[in-house]
């Protein structure tokens, strides 16, 4: 029996997938095997020896501490993708709320309520305050490529607007997906110097962190309009204030608000709505119960951000040997001696590394005995081992 901690409300299309003959699931555990997890912060999480995995239902893992979670040999499962469409449909408002100051006019307009016959008047008198640019014909540059940053490049293409796309890490899978009308940048700095609209859809590194700040507003267009769903710290707050103030920038809706962004104006302060959908929860949801499953059961991993993707069909051995390991020479060589020297065969294998980190799956055609395990356990360089059977 597998226990399933759930640090957050999880859709419950997703845990109804569970077996409960396998995995009991709730939100009290001892001793989890596995987390389920969405906003609650784990960096204080005790992460003892029966923790295996840590499932973010969402794309963002800041929430957990990845490279702590490798050192232990906890794989860290997100669900890249499941909340695309959600998102993409804000950064679409967004782009509307950027342009257009409806919520000044709609909270301009709540205060004429005591106003009576004069309302009609005094609107027809007062809208001009709040008029602002249609984006058709506009140039939105998309920072970052992925499921969201695709997504949004082929609907504003769809709108009529003039997509520039940049992102230096595309997969082929996403640049098949991207309409042609997208051209691609030649760097960041074409992104700022060509765009009306900037919307930014890159994770929060520290390479990232604050990358949106005062250097690249000096190159921007005068008046330009820039959509933060991605991490609010990507963008420098005293920065786009001053930029803002300035006038280099006409327009910044953000789905991360601080203190210091609110009450400042022509910033649009969105409260965390991105993924905030009822498909998107429950997308989410299934995706990171499966994903977990999966590798409780069969260690199989598919989207975790510490290893790389790894399944091997299940064949008719003895048991499976599931080997988190780090990422040096002779690794798949000593384990396999330690393995012969017991006399257990290998009766399929396979290896995958993701830069510092590897995995590796054995199907033997027996039961290793406790000595054997707890050889591969103290070997150098192996993280987690763990026997399937």
């Amino acid at each position: 029996m597998f226990n399933i901690l759930t640090l957050n409300k999880i859709a419950a299309v997703g845990t109804d997938r569970l077996d409960t003959a396998l995995f009991s699931c709730a939100d009290k555990q001892a001793s989890p095997h596995a987390v389920l997890v969405r906003s609650a912060d784990m960096h204080e999480f005790p992460l003892d020896g029966n923790l295996l995995a840590i499932a973010r239902a969402g794309a963002g893992v800041n929430n957990i501490p990845v490279e702590k979670c490798s050192e232990a040999g906890v794989v860290v499962f997100n669900t890249p993708g499941a909340n695309a469409n959600a998102v993409k449909e804000l950064v679409l408002c967004a782009l509307f709320l950027a342009s257009r100051d409806v919520v000044g006019g709609v909270t301009w307009a709540q205060g004429l309520k005591n106003e009576g016959d004069n309302v009609p008047a005094l609107v027809e008198k007062g809208k001009s305050a709040f008029a602002g640019p249609e984006i058709q014909g506009k140039t939105l540059g998309v920072v970052g490529l992925g499921a969201i940053g695709a997504m949004v490049a082929n609907a504003a293409c769809a709108l009529g607007m003039n997509v520039l796309g940049f992102d230096p890490y595309l997969s082929i899978d996403a640049a098949w997906g991207l309409s042609n009308a997208v051209r691609k940048a030649r760097d960041l700095r074409q992104i700022y110097m060509d765009s009306d609209y900037i919307t930014l859809h890159i994770p929060l590194t520290p390479e990232t962190r604050g990358s949106v700040n005062a250097e690249v507003f000096s190159m921007a267009r005068s008046g330009l309009r820039i959509i933060n769903m991605a991490r609010g710290e990507l963008v420098n707050t005293a920065d786009i204030k001053a930029a803002l103030e300035a006038g280099t920038v006409a327009a910044y809706v953000t789905d991360f608000p601080n203190a210091d962004l609110l009450g400042v104006k022509n910033i649009v302060p969105v409260p965390h709505l991105g993924a905030s959908t009822p498909e998107s929860e429950d997308n989410c949801a299934v995706m990171a119960v499966d994903q977990m499953a999966d590798f409780l059961r069969f260690g199989t991993v598919k989207n975790s951000v510490n290893l790389p993707d790894v399944s091997l069909e299940i064949g008719s051995g003895g048991s499976r040997l599931c080997v988190i390991h780090r990422n040096v020479p002779n690794m798949v060589g000593s384990i396999s001696s330690a393995l012969a020297a017991k006399k257990v065969n290998i009766e399929n294998m396979v290896n995958k590394s993701k830069k510092d980190m590897a995995y590796s799956i054995f199907d033997l055609g027996s039961i290793p005995e406790a000595d054997c395990m707890a050889g591969i356990e103290k070997m150098e360089g192996v993280l987690r081992a763990r026997l399937i059977v």
